[in-house]
């Protein structure tokens, strides 16, 4: 049986009253060519410079998206008072040298998550603002993905009661060459994929007690060198349990990326629609089932945003928001996102250690 919830799912990203703040790029790769630009063209964000270590690149970039300005340092692009924030879009080893530059200079930032390869450069970036007394904000936009995003709303008005289960499955073929400067990075599936995964389960559930993670490579995986499949537990002191397991070379069978989250009074199970057929992608879907709705009933919102670019309107929002009100990011705080990488940390620890790992442990 089928029927509509009796309210509107809280999904889309929340806009402040100022969204004109000037951005300005600092990297001007893949990714910010196929979703930075696309979501802030579409919230009608204002881009006006950017730099790229490649000058050809960033020079193409620009003539391309109608960008103003093409810089050829990054001080130079700091320097031009246009520039109100800095979207940071660099490897995690790069990104502690350019923050450095941006507060001095007193700039706002969006940076690249993950913050660092390693959890003490991660410490320093958020001291570093907080110091400087700056805003920064983390690209962690799977919190804006819309299964995501309407997962926490349908969680947020007791939908499912308390959350005792939660799982994310994930088996697809990763087209790795869109990144070949992956194939040398020791840690890379839990450090530039999962960690999505991990971020999202906090935004959802907050902090566990453990984390309990094996990792693995697929046998004909060549010259990429970190793992490539993973299982990852968390445990919770409710008793919630959560599972992440992911395969990146599943080349036969047919894909599936799914999440399911379930409760004492209800459950959510849905589609990450973008691991389709990346970068593609889909729209997520979502079925919803509650003692609210009545046995039997099954709910199937229709979301139409999709995590990339969409997704990429909600980080960048959010920092605008705390710009403008003098307050911290809502829901992507450099601050915050420590907490995330210290699972990410734990996970590699425990690999590592064969044992389970407090996210305490990461100092």
């Amino acid at each position: 049986m089928s029927a509509k919830l009796p309210f509107e799912i809280d999904y889309k990203p929340h806009f402040g009253a100022k969204t004109d703040y000037g951005i300005g790029f600092i990297g001007t790769g893949g990714i910010v060519q196929y979703a930075h630009i696309p979501a802030y063209r579409k919230a009608n964000f204002n881009i006006v410079a950017c730099y790229d270590i490649n000058a050809e690149t960033a020079k193409n970039v620009a003539a391309q998206h109608h960008i103003p300005k093409v810089y050829e340092s990054i001080d130079d692009l700091l320097a031009d008072p246009k520039v109100e924030i800095v979207d940071i879009a660099v490897p995690p080893w790069e990104q502690l040298a350019i923050v450095e530059k941006v507060v001095a200079a007193k700039k706002h930032m969006l940076c690249q998550k993950p913050l660092s390869d390693t959890f003490s450069q991660a410490v320093k970036i958020v001291e570093l603002a907080k110091q400087a007394g700056v805003k920064q904000a983390i690209n962690q936009q799977m919190r804006w993905d819309a299964g995501i995003r309407a997962s926490k709303d349908l969680i947020n008005r007791g939908i499912i009661g308390q959350p005792t289960d939660a799982q994310i499955q994930v088996s697809v073929a990763t087209p790795w060459h869109m990144w070949p400067w992956l194939a040398a990075v020791p840690r890379l599936e839990i450090t530039f994929h999962s960690l999505h995964y991990l971020d999202a389960l906090r935004y959802l559930f907050g902090d566990p007690e453990w984390v309990t993670s094996r990792h693995a490579r697929y046998a004909n995986q060549g010259a990429v060198k970190g793992e490539t499949k993973t299982i990852t537990v968390l445990d919770y002191a409710s008793g919630l349990q959560i599972l992440v397991s992911v395969n990146h070379y599943n080349e036969y069978a047919d894909p599936f990326a799914t999440f399911r989250f379930i409760g004492t009074e209800g459950a959510i199970d849905g589609t990450i629609g973008l691991m389709y057929n990346y970068p593609t992608g889909r729209p997520d879907t979502l079925e919803i089932t509650s003692k609210q709705f009545g046995k039997g009933v099954k709910i199937t919102p229709t979301l139409d945003d999709m995590w990339i670019p969409d997704a990429f309107v909600g980080t960048m929002a959010s920092l605008m928001r705390a710009i403008e009100t003098n307050s911290e990011p809502a829901d992507n705080s450099t601050a915050d996102n420590l907490n995330t990488l210290r699972i990410v940390n734990a996970a590699y620890l425990s690999a590592a250690e064969n044992r389970s790992v407090r996210p305490s442990e990461i100092q």
